[in-house]
């Protein structure tokens, strides 16, 4: 069987190493480039061997790899001029090396070319591409996983013969020519399709890694890590981030990176595409797309058709589904449109899938925030711009802290399709579950703790010894209920003292030290800021809170069971309403696992519950017993608060059209007047974003955009029932202070 050597070269240079190469490992086969080889007149038994020369990056620091200073110099080790090539070759043997692709022969190229190939692509360039990708896989064996970038994206998918049948469908819908369709779809998909190159990505990690390297220490989930490695040699990985920084996908970079992970597609909006650091991380893999490109069918397809190759390539992808950066601390609400796009290559490509990972990324602190808050506020967002980019790096110069990257439990896409039924509601599911999963993996950090403490049932100052205290039970209920907490020390004595002073350094705590103790409350002003931190870790505390609102309801007779045999029912009910008052807010799970879980913070809150009838006295007691751990009034009173705002304004309207923009604003202004007057209790709940989830809580219940002769009723009954919980906080922060007090007295005596 004749063979031929199909030497992919630039330059003479390499054409000789190949050439000395092939007379030692292959003396039988002949050397020949692309075109060179007349295909018609090939047996079809004739093997093709793929090569390709590799040049090496000198070692610096004991590693190979780009620097810096070559981009600065145009100089790019991996691909050296012609001129260098010889004196490479004679002065550092070791940076030449040759990989052989996996060979094939005419004959099963054919097959392949008749089967994937759109009528009238030519043989050869198909033989090429094919070569060209079989010897880019031998080259990452050499170079590490971490240079695993797509090769010749667009020729692929324009030359294949699904994307020209899905070319044709559109077209006829557009009543269009398919050639026209075909131009405009190449030239959209040319404005996002990632162009990696190994140079690019090592420049954009020594470029912009410095936006995060100082300011924080990274700590990575090493045991997930080591799965999701063992995963990715038979899937492709789909990570799916929690967003709170700018800095976010060059931390997971930065993490996946170091232990030589493929580096991740990451898509992300054209926002960020800007000079320099657009063109430099779309050739690093950031897929810049637009915000909004739902009425384009066009570039609607060429996404499309660029994520089902990514999925067929099994290459890993990256995004950010909440659609951007969380202004409250808490997770966003899931945009569905790229997770729609993936879902459908998985399931119209045989035996395709992907493995999905949940993903939290936290800090200890974070300078956006203060932005962040006053957007929530109702501020204008700034642009990102080059001046932007260079204030930003000015801001990273301070150590913050800690960030930590975490991973929930990564899941196969296409079983979990499977198993979530059909229609769009499955692919709400298949987002909440991410966002469970990123909930639970989410660490909870000592300023976290901290916000929780100071944005307390009043608006003071507080001494360490005091806070101290107020965090012991919050310390005590992570450690029984196995959460992935902060080290202890950080929350008492010298280590709370740290804590506290790192958040005063960073202005959202202030001190008073005139008095004989020191006191530390919320700085002016900044109560979204220090809610912004505490809200980082609520959702762990959500379930209880809801079981101890509940509790409270059924002890003070607000809802009677018919009999004792009946409380527990009775209970769960008021539990699954004050959920779904709160849906909006946080991602809860299906109703029999929610209820599963208040069953779990029953057994810390009144262990006895299983086996003792329960009766309105008992709960009572139980509730009394926890005095001083209660956690619903901290939990719970901003989004009530900002319910009220959103419920008293709709209370007040007719059944005249709402202009969702402009009702917010004047919730912000009713917001900071009750604020003012006192009858909104957390100052953080003047919010746009907490407005905004409470405006989509009353559309969800018919209050807005539902039948004009319901309307009125839905909203006083909801009304009513924001004060009804209002009344139950405020009832749990009594049972507190008469604790603390009751504690207090004690002490003196």
């Amino acid at each position: 069987m004749e063979a031929i050597v199909l030497a992919d070269v630039r330059t003479d240079a390499e054409q000789a190493v190949i050439a000395d190469w092939a007379a030692i490992n292959h003396p039988d086969a002949r050397v020949s480039t692309l075109e060179q080889i007349d295909f018609a007149a090939q047996p079809d038994s004739t093997e093709l061997i793929p090569v390709r020369v590799v040049w090496l990056p000198p070692v610096r620091r004991g590693e190979r790899r780009v620097s810096l200073a070559d981009a600065v110099v145009l100089s790019n080790p991996r691909k050296p001029p012609a001129w260098r090539q010889p004196s490479i070759r004679r002065r550092h043997p070791d940076r030449v090396r040759v990989v052989e692709g996996a060979s094939a022969t005419i004959a099963e190229l054919d097959e392949a070319y008749q089967r994937q190939q759109a009528e009238g692509e030519s043989f050869a360039a198909f033989v090429g591409m094919r070569a060209a990708l079989s010897a880019e896989r031998s080259e990452l064996a050499l170079v590490g996983d971490r240079y695993k970038v797509p090769r010749l994206v667009a020729e692929q998918i324009s030359s294949s013969a699904r994307f020209q049948a899905s070319i044709a469908e559109l077209a006829a819908e557009l009543g269009r020519p398919a050639s026209s369709v075909a131009r405009e779809a190449t030239d959209k998909m040319s404005t996002f399709v990632a162009t990696q190159s190994r140079l690019m990505r090592d420049v954009f990690n020594s470029t912009f890694r410095g936006l995060y390297e100082r300011a924080w220490t990274v700590s990575v989930d090493l045991d997930t890590l080591g799965r999701l490695r063992t995963l990715n040699k038979s899937t492709s990985l789909v990570f799916l981030p929690s967003h709170r920084s700018y800095v976010d996908p060059l931390v997971l970079s930065g993490a996946l990176d170091q232990h030589d992970f493929p580096p991740n597609l990451v898509l992300g909006g054209n926002n960020l595409a800007f000079w320099p650091m657009g063109p430099i991380a779309q050739r690093a893999g950031t897929i810049f797309i637009r915000r909004q490109f739902g009425s384009d069918p066009v570039y609607k397809l060429a996404m499309r058709s660029y994520l089902s190759f990514i999925v067929e390539k099994r290459f890993n992808l990256e995004w950010y589904i909440e659609g951007g950066r969380s202004r409250t601390g808490k997770l966003r609400p899931p945009m569905l449109g790229l997770l729609s796009y993936v879902a459908e290559a998985v399931e119209s490509l045989d035996d395709a899938d992907v493995t999905v990972v949940p993903t939290s990324i936290v800090y200890d602190q974070l300078p956006e925030i203060t932005a962040m808050a006053q957007e929530a506020a109702g501020g204008t967002k700034r642009p990102e711009d080059l001046k932007w980019l260079l204030r930003y790096a000015r801001g990273q110069r301070v150590h913050r802290g800690e960030a930590r990257v975490r991973f929930g439990e990564p899941f196969s896409l296409r079983e979990q399709l499977a198993a979530s039924g059909q229609g769009r509601a499955r692919l709400e599911k298949v987002a909440f579950r991410v966002m469970d999963e990123i909930n639970t993996a989410t660490p909870i950090s000592s300023t976290s703790l901290a916000g929780f403490a100071a944005l307390g049932a009043a608006d003071r100052a507080y001494t360490a010894a005091e806070i101290e205290v107020i965090l012991a039970p919050l310390l005590t209920y992570i450690a029984d209920r196995g959460l992935p907490g902060p080290d202890p020390s950080r929350c008492r004595g010298l280590g709370l003292l740290v804590t506290l002073g790192e958040l005063t350094e960073a202005g959202v705590l202030s001190t008073y030290d005139g008095g004989p103790e020191k006191v530390w409350g919320i700085a002016p002003d900044n109560h979204a800021i220090t809610a912004y931190y505490r809200n980082g870790a609520l959702h762990h505390f959500v379930d209880r809170a809801i079981v101890e609102v509940a509790m409270l309801a059924v002890a003070d007779g607000t809802v009677s069971p018919a009999s004792s045999d009946d409380m527990l029912a009775v209970s769960q009910a008021e539990a699954l309403r004050i959920r779904d008052l709160l849906k909006f807010e946080f991602f809860f799970p299906p109703k029999k696992e929610f209820l599963h879980r208040l069953g779990a913070e029953l057994d810390l809150l009144a262990p006895g519950w299983r086996t003792t009838v329960p009766t309105q006295q008992w709960v009572h007691q139980s509730l009394l017993a926890n005095a001083g751990k209660l956690f619903a009034r901290r939990t719970l009173q901003t989004f009530f608060d900002a319910q009220l705002v959103v419920a008293t304004l709709l209370a007040d309207r007719g059944n005249a059209p709402i202009d969702k923009a402009e009702f917010l604003m004047e919730c912000l202004g009713l917001g900071r007047q009750l604020s003012l007057q006192g009858v909104v209790q957390s100052k953080d709940s003047v919010s746009r974003e907490l407005y905004d989830a409470a405006f989509r809580q009353a559309e969800n219940m018919g209050a807005i955009g539902g039948a004009e002769d319901e309307q009125e009723r839905i909203r006083a009954e909801w009304l009513a029932e924001v004060h009804e919980l209002r009344d139950r906080l405020a009832r749990i922060a009594a049972i507190e202070a008469e604790q603390a007090a009751a504690a207090g007295q004690e002490e003196d005596r």
